[in-house]
């Protein structure tokens, strides 16, 4: 009887640890020690050790509804990677350190996408990530925990605000649409402004735009070629016949 309490005593004295595992030793409620990993012996009664994982942790944080700068409401969600890099606080500072950096986490999502506009949500993730994890950062850092990393996962619209996108994704496609064809519109008067003035000062150019006209009219294969033929050199033949 004796000796089979003592073998009970001795297996609630002794526990091993994984590598990734550290024991917080407490003597008669006060904190004493933080033990692992390896074998701990822990005093019945008089010691209690506390578990904790050093291992990085990946959070899912449920989807929050969040109202963006501009007043759009999107409901947004998230994952977080964190590990305790200091076992003492993290048990003794607060009492559930999972589930407080869970609320945490989402009232941070909230409150910085909510100084965001929408198209920040959309187009800046890397930046949004990165202010958010640096806020949970130093807010958990009280209680002996790191914040490695925070990704947006999905940022979902209602059917109306989907549809109200792709008409205005449609309505700037056509303005780039419109805006490219007046450009070539315009490039393509200067170059023919460019053009007229040349042949204006040289007659030369003219006639050799006239013979390269008829070279590509007759290259169609038409029965009748009509020749164009300049002002000056009808005027010239009208004071010819009339002398």
């Amino acid at each position: 009887m004796v000796f089979g309490f003592i073998a009970l005593l001795v297996l609630w004295a002794i526990f091993i640890l994984r590598e990734y595992e550290r024991g917080v030793i407490f003597t008669l409620g006060r904190f004493w020690k933080v033990k692992g990993p390896g074998l701990i012996i822990v005093i019945p009664i008089i010691q209690q050790m506390v578990r904790v994982d050093l291992r990085t942790v990946v959070m899912d944080v449920p989807e929050q509804d969040v109202i963006s700068r501009d007043n759009v409401s999107v409901k947004v969600n998230a994952v977080i990677y964190f590990r305790v890099i200091d076992p003492e606080r993290a048990i003794i500072q607060v009492e559930n350190f999972y589930e407080a950096t869970s609320q945490l986490a989402q009232t941070t999502l909230r409150s910085v996408l909510g100084q965001h506009e929408l198209d920040d949500m959309l187009a800046a993730r890397e930046q949004l990530n990165a202010d958010i994890q640096n806020i949970l950062d130093a807010e958990t850092d009280a209680w002996g925990i790191k914040v490695s990393n925070v990704e947006l996962k999905h940022v979902d619209l209602d059917d109306r605000m989907i549809r109200a996108m792709a008409k205005q994704a449609e309505a700037e496609r056509a303005r780039r649409a419109k805006v490219i064809h007046a450009e070539g519109e315009r490039e393509a008067a200067e170059q023919l402004t460019d053009a007229a003035e040349i042949m204006s000062r040289q007659s030369e150019s003219l006639q050799l735009r006239y013979l390269q006209t008829l070279t590509e009219i007759a290259g169609d294969k038409n029965s009748t070629i009509v020749f164009p033929v300049s002002m000056e050199v009808i005027e010239a033949v009208m004071r010819k016949l009339k002398g």
